[in-house]
């Protein structure tokens, strides 16, 4: 099978979804017809400064962050509930993706490429791999961008519709605030190159979210404002992969238990995840022992290095 996707295999840029530059067809994939199981779509996004601002992430259900090479960041974005016009920029997959992914029903997976020696693992995973050199009419180049942050998806292309809320196993609960809770107005999480901000928006009823001490905005809706922000301490450790600097690839243990923090109507709550096999979803309880239960709505899960 064809190995890693690079940056120019594919035809520079495109003003917008409805077509090329230069005002060619952008040839189109077959979508697959949405299962009956359910399966979201989740997408490897870039978070570098070259990549901001993002499209399409306000629309996702649940946002996980995760650190890589050289302690930067990077986003999985997973879509159950509608699919965005478009989505990017779409970076490389890593061997936690994974993992991560398989709590839920063979989900698709749209990334840029991976290491060539971690494509027979995305291969084998319970994954529907959509790399441009699979769906390349799927994807396209944003001419306003500098490669590699670049590559756009177009969801439709790949899924006919959305699968629904039913689609996200992630074994989150959704209800009323739990009673006790810290007020607090904002938390901050640091990773070795990166650094999240998350502040309290009455108005919005969710946290506005800054990165790297500059506001989080998207290119095609509002900014975003998770309504619940989860921070998950968890071991990185590193993986057998390197990048092409040298420097190792973190490896996220996401299953498992430790502890956590849950971020919700301008309250901090204690928490203990657990994830015990990697098939299933992960549980937050509070230090009762109860289900922690989230806010309706778009949920930002921040994988940080347990103490």
């Amino acid at each position: 099978m064809a190995a890693v996707v690079l940056a120019a295999a594919l035809a520079a840029g495109c003003a917008g979804p409805g077509g090329r530059p230069d005002g060619g067809p952008v040839p189109t994939a077959s979508p697959a017809a949405t299962p009956a199981g359910g399966s979201p779509l989740a997408v490897k996004i870039d978070n570098v400064p070259a990549a901001r601002p993002q499209t399409g992430l306000d629309a996702a259900d649940v946002v996980y962050v995760e650190q890589v090479e050289g302690g930067l960041s990077r986003l999985m974005a997973v879509y159950a509930s509608r699919l965005p016009e478009v989505v990017g920029p779409v970076r490389s997959a890593r061997e936690s993706d994974l993992e991560l992914l398989r709590q839920f029903d063979r989900p698709y997976l749209a990334f840029s490429g991976a290491q060539r020696a971690l494509l027979p693992l995305i291969d084998r995973a319970p994954v529907r791999p959509e790399p441009p050199d699979r769906a390349s009419g799927a994807y396209y180049r944003d001419s306003a961008r500098s490669a590699p942050h670049d590559l756009c998806l177009r969801p439709a292309r790949l899924l006919r519709s959305a699968p629904g809320q039913g689609a996200l196993t992630t074994g989150f609960r959704y209800g009323p605030a739990p009673s006790g809770g810290t007020p607090v107005a904002s938390r901050t999480v640091r990773y070795p190159a990166a650094r999240f901000t998350f502040t309290w928006s009455a108005p919005r009823h969710g946290w506005l979210i800054t990165t790297d001490g500059t506001p989080t905005v998207t290119t095609d809706g509002p900014r975003p404002a998770p309504p619940t922000v989860v921070v998950q301490y968890v071991g990185i450790h590193d993986s057998p992969y390197h990048d092409v600097l040298g420097n190792p690839t973190p490896f996220t243990e996401t299953v498992g238990s430790g502890r956590a923090e849950v971020l919700r109507d301008g309250r901090s709550y204690a928490a203990t995840w657990s994830r015990p096999a990697a098939d299933g979803g992960t549980a937050f309880t509070g230090p009762d022992g109860e289900p922690l239960d989230f806010a309706a709505g778009q949920v930002w899960v921040v994988f940080a290095r347990a103490r």
